[in-house]
């Protein structure tokens, strides 16, 4: 057991790969010599040398391109895009190949890509620098989508999307970086695909992902101290969906809010409320809430904190839920 940040836990899970594996390599824009913007990929170049980690220009739909062929060739590329707006330039590449390219040619070719992007807010960055763009990819048939909350699961789903023989869309919540945790490096690689209950709870249950895990888990002990149990369900991979363990919970307390720092409409959060709905139809005492961000484009760091979702609006959505010892609220 191990005490290290959210940062050293993707350096370790990376280094770890680079060692085991010689057709891991990791690139981007200042990955080399600097370590990255976040120094995540700290050290790497050093001893790993010029041909396992190096850096490449400031162009997100070459770097991905390259990726592209050298895994079609036999690598395993790992690539960082700087910040998650930053990605945008590479989404036609990311779209149109990597998402694809398993499906045209039948599976004869595979693309073990897994491409790291920083993401979501809490850092007060400029315009291009917090976004939350997990819809997009998780639209795209042929991607994973994977949004690590922990420490461990940084390493263990990292470790997990290396080995995976097809694209891994990998997001990292850049305000946890630097936050420490215990990691356990011996435990076994954690699986890509299974949600995981954080905190059981007998009233309510409380679905995130990235960072709005741990605002659902002050939510959720916030509501204690008011005589209400939360569970919270940590869904870990948003892509695929692990839809046996999110409506298990769902259909034993009758009652769920999802939360996730992304605009609402037409988002992650409105494709699992409208499952739950579906599935666990016959088990709900209310209709399924969502605590998103607004549908304004990403704000300017001074009112971030009126756009990320906090314990105050998860809670007020929890009083929508039509409790049977009070007067039903209306959102």
């Amino acid at each position: 057991m191990s005490k290290m940040t959210m940062a050293q836990a993707i350096n370790t899970a990376l280094r770890d790969a680079m060692t085991a594996d010689d057709s891991v390599v990791v690139f981007g824009e200042d990955v080399g010599a600097l370590g990255g913007v976040f120094r995540v990929t700290d050290g790497l170049h050093r001893d790993f040398g010029e041909s396992r980690c190096f850096d490449t220009p400031l162009a997100e739909s070459g770097i991905v391109g390259v990726a592209v062929g050298m895994a079609m060739n036999g690598m395993r590329p790992v690539v960082e895009m700087q910040f998650d707006a930053f990605a945008y330039p590479a989404f036609e590449q990311i779209t149109s190949h990597v998402a694809k390219l398993g499906n045209r040619t039948r599976g004869r070719l595979r693309v073990p890509v897994v491409i790291r992007i920083p993401y979501a807010g809490g850092i007060g960055g400029v315009e291009h620098h917090c976004d939350s763009s997990e819809a997009y990819y998780a639209h795209t048939p042929g991607l994973t989508v994977v949004a690590p909350a922990t420490n461990a699961d940084a390493y263990g789903l990292l470790r997990a999307a290396i080995e995976h023989p097809d694209p891994v869309i990998f997001l990292e919540p850049k305000k946890h970086y630097f936050a420490k945790e215990d990691v356990d490096l011996a435990s076994p690689v954690l699986p890509i695909g299974r949600a995981v209950v954080r905190r059981p709870g007998r009233d309510a249950t409380l679905i995130a992902y990235g960072p709005s895990v741990p605002v659902a888990l002050g939510a959720a002990a916030q509501a204690a101290t008011e005589g209400r149990d939360l569970g919270v369900v940590d869904l870990r991979t948003i892509v695929p969906f692990d839809d046996d363990t999110v409506c298990a919970e769902v259909r034993r307390t009758g009652r769920a809010v999802v939360i996730a720092e992304a605009p609402g409409f037409a988002s992650v959060a409105s494709e699992i409320a409208a499952r739950l709905g579906e599935r666990c139809f016959h088990h709900l005492e209310a209709p399924v809430r969502r605590v998103t961000g607004f549908d304004v484009p990403y704000p300017a760091p001074k009112l971030e904190h009126h756009f990320l979702p906090g314990v105050d609006r998860i809670l007020d959505a929890v009083d929508t839920l039509q409790w049977p010892d009070s007067r039903e609220v209306t959102a």
